[in-house]
């Protein structure tokens, strides 16, 4: 019988836990076991952490660190035997979501996560974008009246046509978006521009039709989290190279530590590699370098997160190659994937935030710049309040190359008002047909997402 994603994915967690020797490096190094109350010993901790995989119990001090994690990634290259910590504390919180629910609740919270993602990206993207640049970022015109249906149990044999794909046959590169760029869709329209200057052949993919499975994953539903996963990266297999480039730092983790090792069990090979678009920029900065023509004269501070290897280093490159930048360290603490992902410790977030802010304000900046989408929505607010911009790195790139799309989201989150945000955006609603309640509904869920209240607000 062959073996399925779930059985694949069983066994990996087992050969990890076999090759694990409790040492608790992995806990001595991460930077919130402070902010999470972990005060166990480390090899306690990680004891704990095992009991959980295997038996579905562990003691108080492992869930805290399970759920406490925003996958900084320092316990990765603590270990000295292989391990991957941060895939078992994934992991472990998979176990811990189906201790709590059983598989009908999972597939149901499963479902209600994912519609709840497929309405605010449409409708959010929908307020920025004719159907002109939406096609052009994957997306069709109109939004279905209902979120796209969750995968069926088996694959697509047909994959459709990549956007791109008819100048040449199959692009060189699929450019993976995931979903949640396109609530700020300048930033994927403008490196699109960049690999169109470098002349780069690449297909558009991503959206909510387009999932990684991790919203199923979260709530412990493994097996239409895999299915999802599986019908996405069959498509995303249709390069000439064989390489992906994505943009979510999310969707990359969920691809090259859960599903990609795992789908390479179940097949004996993996249908391609993945590579932040970034760090594939920083490779071909040679390239680049000659297309900045114009000089961006900014003292400029880099908003970091280091959950993905060498991808804050290759951001710092490509800015200092910008002619009249001048890259400003804040001293402040680079921890987890993005933004987001410290939601799991909301007082810890805020501080973090706040003294970024500050120190930004007394470092006279012209702007506070991040790399991903999460943390530019977070963040984008502030700029009301503060004597300094806040941007996306590819806004400063594409300066230097004469590239530029507006920043919608921003001026649309700083009203603060939905009603005011609709009344804005009422001819992209008319002409998208969108549904007014449930915009608005996708609204209030932008505007609710600041981790650090406005200055002045209530």
């Amino acid at each position: 019988m062959p073996e399925t994603f779930e059985s694949a994915l069983h066994a990996r967690v087992e050969a990890m836990l076999d090759a694990c020797t409790r040492c608790g490096k992995c806990v001595e190094v991460c930077p919130v076991t402070g902010p999470g109350g972990v005060n166990a010993a480390p090899r306690t901790v990680i004891d704990g952490v095992i009991d959980i995989l295997r038996l579905g119990e562990g003691h108080e001090a492992a869930r805290k660190w399970a759920n406490a994690c925003v996958l900084s990634g320092a316990c990765i290259k603590a270990c000295d035997y292989g391990v991957n910590p941060r895939f078992l504390l994934s992991m472990a919180r998979v176990r811990m979501a189906r201790a709590k629910d059983d598989v009908g609740q999972q597939r149901r919270n499963g479902v209600d996560g994912f519609r709840k993602v497929a309405r605010e990206v449409n409708h959010i993207s929908h307020l920025q974008l004719d159907d002109a640049l939406l096609q052009r970022l994957g997306q069709g015109g109109k939004p279905p009246p209902n979120p796209p249906p969750l995968a069926g149990e088996e694959r697509s044999k047909n994959p459709p046509p990549l956007a791109g794909e008819g100048r040449e046959g199959a692009p060189d590169f699929v450019f993976y978006t995931g979903c949640n760029v396109l609530k700020t869709p300048h930033m994927a329209l403008l490196a699109l521009d960049i690999m169109d200057a470098l002349g780069i052949s690449y297909g558009v993919m991503g959206g909510p039709s387009h999932c990684c499975g991790i919203v199923q994953m979260r709530t412990g539903d493994v097996a239409t989290s895999g299915r999802m996963a599986e019908n996405t990266l069959d498509k995303l297999s249709h390069s000439k190279t064989g390489q992906v480039l994505s943009w979510c730092p999310s969707c990359h983790v969920q691809f090259t530590e859960t599903t990609l090792p795992t789908i390479e069990k179940t097949r004996g090979a993996k249908p391609f590699e993945m590579t932040p678009f970034t760090m594939f920029l920083r490779k071909n900065l040679d390239r680049l370098r000659p297309l900045f023509r114009e000089p961006v004269p900014m003292r400029i501070a880099l908003h970091r997160h280091p959950g993905i290897h060498g991808v804050v280093e290759a951001a710092e490159d490509i800015l200092r190659a910008v002619p009249g930048v001048e890259l400003v360290d804040l001293h402040q603490p680079a921890v987890g994937l993005m933004a987001n992902y410290l939601r799991a410790l909301p007082g810890f977030r805020r501080e973090l935030y706040h003294k970024e802010l500050m120190a930004a304000e007394a470092a006279g900046v012209d702007a506070l710049v991040a790399v991903y989408h999460a943390d530019h929505r977070e963040l984008c607010a502030h700029e009301r309040d503060w004597p300094f911009r806040i941007m996306n790195m590819y806004e400063i790139v594409g300066a230097s190359m004469g590239l530029h799309y507006d920043d919608h989201f921003k001026r649309l989150k700083i009203m603060q008002d939905a009603d005011a945000i609709l009344a804005d955006c009422r001819d992209l609603v008319r002409t998208h047909g969108l549904d007014v309640e449930t915009t608005r509904l996708a609204i209030q869920a932008m505007l609710d997402e600041q981790p650090l209240p406005l200055r002045g607000a209530s």
